[in-house]
Protein backbone atom coordinates (compact mmCIF):
# COMPACT_ATOMS: atom_id res chain seq x y z
CA UNK A 1 0.00 0.00 0.00
CA UNK A 2 1.36 3.09 -0.71
CA UNK A 3 2.27 6.02 1.65
CA UNK A 4 0.00 8.62 1.47
CA UNK A 5 1.50 12.31 1.91
CA UNK A 6 0.12 14.82 4.36
CA UNK A 7 1.46 18.98 4.54
CA UNK A 8 -0.36 21.46 6.45
CA UNK A 9 -2.78 23.65 4.64
CA UNK A 10 -1.23 27.18 3.74
CA UNK A 11 -3.87 28.75 5.82
CA UNK A 12 -5.15 27.14 8.66
CA UNK A 13 -2.65 24.51 8.79
CA UNK A 14 -5.56 21.71 9.00
CA UNK A 15 -3.81 18.41 7.55
CA UNK A 16 -4.15 17.88 4.17
CA UNK A 17 -3.95 14.52 2.03
CA UNK A 18 -2.24 15.04 -1.42
CA UNK A 19 -4.92 12.94 -3.22
CA UNK A 20 -8.44 13.30 -4.61
CA UNK A 21 -9.92 14.08 -1.59
CA UNK A 22 -8.43 17.69 -1.61
CA UNK A 23 -8.75 19.28 -4.72
CA UNK A 24 -7.81 22.16 -3.30
CA UNK A 25 -4.33 20.99 -2.27
CA UNK A 26 -2.23 22.54 -1.19
CA UNK A 27 -5.46 23.89 0.40
CA UNK A 28 -7.54 22.26 2.42
CA UNK A 29 -10.81 23.89 0.78
CA UNK A 30 -11.28 26.85 -1.73
CA UNK A 31 -11.91 28.99 1.12
CA UNK A 32 -8.76 28.61 2.08
CA UNK A 33 -7.30 29.20 -1.25
CA UNK A 34 -9.19 32.02 -1.59
CA UNK A 35 -8.15 33.90 1.45
CA UNK A 36 -4.50 33.05 0.53
CA UNK A 37 -5.34 34.48 -2.70
CA UNK A 38 -6.59 37.96 -1.13
CA UNK A 39 -3.33 38.11 0.72
CA UNK A 40 -1.46 37.94 -2.91
CA UNK A 41 -3.84 40.54 -3.99
CA UNK A 42 -3.77 43.10 -1.17
CA UNK A 43 0.03 42.85 -1.34
CA UNK A 44 0.53 40.99 2.29
CA UNK A 45 2.40 38.21 0.67
CA UNK A 46 5.14 39.16 -1.11
CA UNK A 47 8.30 37.54 -2.82
CA UNK A 48 11.58 39.40 -1.80
CA UNK A 49 13.64 41.43 -4.04
CA UNK A 50 14.32 44.29 -6.72
CA UNK A 51 11.68 45.33 -8.91
CA UNK A 52 13.31 44.35 -12.51
CA UNK A 53 12.19 46.01 -15.22
CA UNK A 54 12.55 45.20 -19.05
CA UNK A 55 14.68 47.82 -20.63
CA UNK A 56 12.45 48.76 -23.61
CA UNK A 57 9.22 48.53 -20.99
CA UNK A 58 11.74 51.21 -19.19
CA UNK A 59 12.03 53.35 -21.65
CA UNK A 60 8.37 53.56 -22.30
CA UNK A 61 7.67 54.74 -18.66
CA UNK A 62 10.29 57.21 -18.83
CA UNK A 63 8.87 58.91 -22.04
CA UNK A 64 5.10 57.92 -21.93
CA UNK A 65 3.84 59.72 -25.17
CA UNK A 66 6.31 57.76 -27.07
CA UNK A 67 4.78 54.38 -27.85
CA UNK A 68 7.39 52.86 -30.74
CA UNK A 69 8.98 50.52 -29.59
CA UNK A 70 13.21 50.87 -30.69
Amino acid sequence: MPKTTTLPCPTCEKTVEWNDKFPDRPFCSERCKLIDLGEWASENHRIAGSPVYDEVLSEQLNNPGNDQLH
